[in-house]
């Protein structure tokens, strides 16, 4: 019991997040990663100076936690102030601004993690900061109040989401001349006239009547995301982002089954061709953070967003979700369901479906036994594949080992689950891409041979026709390789790998012009695309001779993610083709330090264009940057 108590604890959280992050990516990478890894560092000093310690720093967001709340009150002032001056020079297009919630609660330490809704408060008020401002809960300022020269807003009672009672919010007001206010809070004042208290309460009835009739059917439910403000064009078809899923049972390890929830949405969404769905990965950059529907609609250019949440115990399970339509700030629905675990396939269902009637999409028989088509009915294969996509995910060799371990147990289970099979093809081909396979050609032997079982199992399955597609490019199989990547594409209209796929295809398959409009509808699909997708794009411009938007985004990708190696790769060869000899010597430098064992002989063998002047083009700019 001891052990079990000493695990909790009061903290000071202080949860921050960097606002407009991804427009300020967008314009430019190079400039925003530099600012953020300054913002973080004049954090980091003064969260040590004022005896706190950084928990978690992923992407834009830092999470901190104090033993003394008025130390993280304090610190989240000086941050602000800090993070003022560092901008005073800075044009409003490019200040890097952060909102900060703080709260006062119990929370669970976990080896290096906490969590709680000691920290989720802190992470859903901190939402409701505005950029360069500080909101913070009651706790924390029922503790604050009379210990600190500064002044404070009551915001009122916030329905946060997850949590189950309101949370009462304040502004820090950080000006001298506002120290010692409180604005906002309302004071009872005693009744000297019965009749006369009885009447304004008549009164009030009657006009809070009026306002909620307004409020419910006329206010919006929450500020509309502005089109104006869209990264990118709407789409002229229904637009629909899913957020993870969160996870409320108390078990972390829960989280791969509330993604692989998420995921099966999706991926049923993403079927359906009168619909624009947002791709798994950019969905996911929200996880773990606060987030505002309008500024998830705004950055990603979409009109609807899908919440919500799970809590799995033993052999029960309670989802909850809801649709909100982010350009009018209402909810088109919301729903829970309580059933057995089992029932898990059946409410993925049930949720697809109430989505695409919501937005008044029709589907036909065809497109709805689609939806359904999940592949098993074994609950416990289904959560083996589960953690066995999560970990192919990871591309490395130890996620693949699991990965494929997992998958074999879910075949185990029912020898009849396609998916299965495909993830298992993937594993296989991984250990090419990895470098861990004794014999490539084998292994991508092996990999063709579990994408055509996946397929004679399940024919609709867009996931493994990509991935045979892919395939048969890896071996020079362009033709085919092209028609199985088109099926994918046929079958899942809104899949952004599937376009990837398709997109190489056709690349290598000698058809680079084709191939930009392919990949730039996986970009737009997956907006957070991973670097792959864009070198590969660079790369499609390189051998259609169009060479500066070669470079551009080539360099984009290595902006991105510096040690992506294929990214570093694509660039040298880039600079190379260009005739840039000096930039492609720099670049080539980066790829010996990620692969100080390249061998330019390897990829004479490996590479599969079908025109051989497209093959010598790449070999022959390698040499050229100084690579052997």
């Amino acid at each position: 019991m001891n052990a079990e108590r000493a695990k909790r604890k009061l903290s000071g959280i202080l949860s921050a997040d960097a606002v407009g992050y991804s427009r300020l990516m967008r314009e430019n990478e190079a400039a925003t990663i530099l600012a953020l890894a300054e913002s973080k560092e004049l954090m980091n000093g003064l969260i040590q100076q004022f005896c706190g310690h950084i928990v978690d720093a992923p992407g834009d967001n830092l999470l901190a936690e104090f033993a003394s709340i008025v130390d993280a009150v304090e610190c989240a002032v000086e941050i602000q102030k800090g993070l003022k001056a560092k901008n005073a020079d800075v044009p409003e297009n490019r200040k890097m601004e952060f909102r900060i919630g703080i709260n006062l609660g119990d929370i669970v330490e976990e080896e290096e993690r906490i969590y709680g809704d000691g920290v989720n408060v802190a992470a859903r008020i901190e939402g409701l900061a505005d950029a360069g401002g500080i909101c913070i809960s009651r706790t924390a300022f029922d503790q604050v109040k009379e210990k600190l020269k500064l002044g404070y807003e009551y915001l009122g009672a916030h329905s946060v989401k997850n949590i189950a009672e309101p949370v009462r919010v304040y502004r820090v007001l950080m000006e001298p001349k506002d120290a010692g206010k409180v604005i906002g809070e309302k004071k009872s004042k005693p009744s000297h006239w019965r009749w006369a208290a009885i009447g304004g309460v008549l009164v009030l009835i009657i006009v809070a009547g009026i306002f909620a009739i307004w409020n419910f059917y006329f206010r919006p439910a929450f500020e509309p995301a502005s089109v104006e403000k869209m990264a990118f064009p709407l789409p002229d078809k229904p637009s629909i982002a899913v957020l993870p899923f969160v996870n409320m049972s108390d078990d972390p390890k829960q989280e791969f089954f509330c993604d692989g929830i998420t995921e099966e949405i999706i991926t049923g969404l993403s079927k359906v061709p009168e619909l624009f769905v947002i791709a798994r990965n950019s969905s996911f950059t929200y996880k773990g953070k606060p987030t505002k529907v309008q500024q998830v609609a705004q950055d990603l250019g979409v009109r609807y967003v899908l919440e919500g949440s799970v809590r799995k115990s033993q052999e029960n399970l309670r989802i909850a979700a809801q649709l909100v339509d982010a350009l009018k700030g209402h909810h088109l629905w919301t729903d829970r369901w309580d059933r057995e675990l089992k029932d898990v396939f059946a409410i993925q269902d049930e949720i697809t479906m109430k989505i695409t009637t919501a937005i008044q999409v029709k589907l036909t028989s065809k497109a709805q036994a689609r939806i359904v088509a999940k592949g098993t009915n074994n609950l416990d294969a289904y959560l083996k594949v589960l953690e066995a996509n999560e970990n192919v995910a990871r591309f490395n060799k130890e996620g693949n080992v699991l990965a494929r371990q997992l998958a074999k147990e879910g075949i185990d289970m029912d020898p009849n689950y396609a998916f299965a099979y495909t993830i298992l093809g993937k594993t296989h081909m991984f250990d090419v891409l990895l470098g861990t396979s004794s014999s490539p050609r084998q292994s991508i032997a092996r990999a063709i041979e579990l994408a055509q079982r996946s397929i004679s199992i399940d024919e609709s399955l867009g996931r493994a026709r990509g991935l045979l597609g892919f395939l048969y490019t890896m071996t020079g199989q362009h033709e085919k390789g092209i028609m199985e990547a088109e099926k994918a594409v046929a079958l899942e209209p809104n899949s952004d790998l599937a376009h990837q796929y398709l997109g190489l295809a056709l690349r290598f398959g000698g058809r680079p012009n084709d191939a930009i409009p392919v990949i730039k509808k996986a970009i737009r699909l997956n907006p957070f695309a991973p670097s792959t997708y864009i070198f590969n794009l660079g790369l499609s411009y390189l051998f259609s001779g169009q060479y500066e938007q070669a470079i551009e985004e080539c360099k984009k990708a290595t902006t991105r993610e510096p040690d992506n190696f294929g990214a570093q790769l694509a660039l040298t060869v880039a600079y190379s083709l260009s005739g840039r000899d000096e930039e492609a010597h720099a670049t080539a430098s980066e790829v010996l330090r990620l692969n100080p064992k390249f061998s330019v002989a390897y990829y004479s063998k490996t590479l599969k264009y079908k025109n051989q002047t497209d093959r010598d083009r790449f070999i022959g700019a390698l040499r050229k940057a100084g690579l052997n």
